[in-house]
């Protein structure tokens, strides 16, 4: 097989072959095999119990299956080879939990689409990425995978005539989003304005003086969480989609990283990982959620939630809770006693670039 070009689903077929499939599927099937040399594998002297691989019960390529699935078998065969022949070698030095760690890999490498998973296989695929924190980083995390709730959709607003540039709310949302460290990524940015001109193309979102600076006023910017976001309408995979609650997420794991919805956001709300993000394992916070700051990796598109791990507990997202001087008001858009429906009712306000009709749930105004 040519190694010049990109190796196809029949190029794999093609190396594979039809032998090399039913061998591999031996390990797994249970019809003993012909008697083997004493001392060797299967003898029982390397504490295998004396287990013989079986024979195969039928072809893997007489199965109906698509190319994913087809895909899964075949490496997952060799996967679960590669296995049992560590397991039985005594001088092997392959670890028991780093065996562990490629079979449950290989098993969420394999898996579906959040938004089509049944709830036992949400709960399978939860239960691998909570282990393999463990096995990974040595660290135990809780992910969550709790759905919108009923008669909410969230939605934000900044008072630009309190914000005074300290910037909490970018570290706190570093922090409990579990950014990347190394490259210092963050969702949130806040602009410094001269007075008078809001307009973010002249506005400095890396300042690096003391605040608040005389003349000038301070705008913050992150997910805007559209009513029509058009992030969502170019993913070419269904990697990325609306919630209910108004919640634009991402499946990371299903994300293939063409960044079609980086181009399409008008609001410079998504970030693209160029390698794996990084988070020291005291810094890291282990309650997580699986659409929200569970580990991300390299290769693929994040953003804002709202921080979905608190708000659909009922807490408000860090940065709200960070801010020292009230600037930032979040709430619940169909609750009609809510302080963001009161800042709708009672101030003048106004949101970023709505000749998009984007319809972003994220608005600024004044006292």
């Amino acid at each position: 097989m040519s190694e010049s070009r990109e190796m196809t689903f029949e190029d794999v077929l093609e190396y594979v072959g039809r032998r090399e499939s039913e061998a591999k599927l031996e390990a797994v099937t249970t019809t003993p095999s012909p008697r083997r040399p004493e001392g060797s594998c299967g003898s029982g002297s390397c504490g295998c119990a004396g287990e013989a691989p079986p024979e195969p019960q039928g072809e893997l390529l007489e199965k109906q299956v698509d190319r994913r699935q087809a895909l899964g078998m075949l490496f997952g065969a060799a996967a679960v080879t590669t296995q049992a022949a560590s397991a039985c070698s005594p001088a092997s030095l392959v670890a028991e939990e780093e065996r562990e760690a490629k079979l449950l890999e290989w098993q969420e490498y394999f898996k579906g689409n959040f938004q089509r998973m049944t709830r036992d296989e949400k709960d399978a695929t939860i239960g691998r990425l909570e282990r393999l924190a463990q096995l990974r980083q040595g660290v135990e995390v809780a992910i969550d995978s709790t759905e919108a709730l009923p008669g909410v959709v969230y939605g934000y607003a900044f008072n630009i005539s309190k914000c005074t540039g300290f910037r909490n709310c970018v570290d706190a949302c570093i922090k409990e989003n579990n950014l990347d460290r190394r490259t210092a990524a963050q969702y949130i940015r806040i602009f410094e304005m001269e007075g008078g001109e809001v307009d973010l193309d002249h506005g400095d979102a890396t300042f690096q003086h003391e605040v608040p600076a005389e003349g000038h006023f301070y705008m913050g910017t992150q997910c805007f969480q559209c009513a029509n976001p058009p992030c969502v309408e170019v993913c070419p995979v269904s990697a990325t989609w609306q919630e209910p609650d108004g919640i634009t997420v991402v499946d990371y794991d299903w994300c293939i990283g063409c960044r079609y919805c980086i181009a399409a956001c008008p609001y410079w709300a998504r970030r693209f990982n160029w390698s794996e993000p990084h988070v020291p394992a005291e810094e890291l916070n282990p309650n997580q959620h699986y659409l929200g700051n569970r580990a991300r990796k390299d290769g693929v598109v994040e953003k804002c939630t709202y921080c979905i791990q608190r708000t659909r507990q009922g807490r408000l997202p860090a940065c709200a809770e960070a801010c020292p001087t009230g600037a930032r008001v979040f709430g619940n858009l169909l609750d009609p006693n809510s302080e963001i429906r009161w800042v709708l009712e009672n101030k003048q306000v106004f949101r970023l670039k709505e000749e998009l009709h984007t319809e972003p749930r994220f608005w600024y105004f004044m006292d």
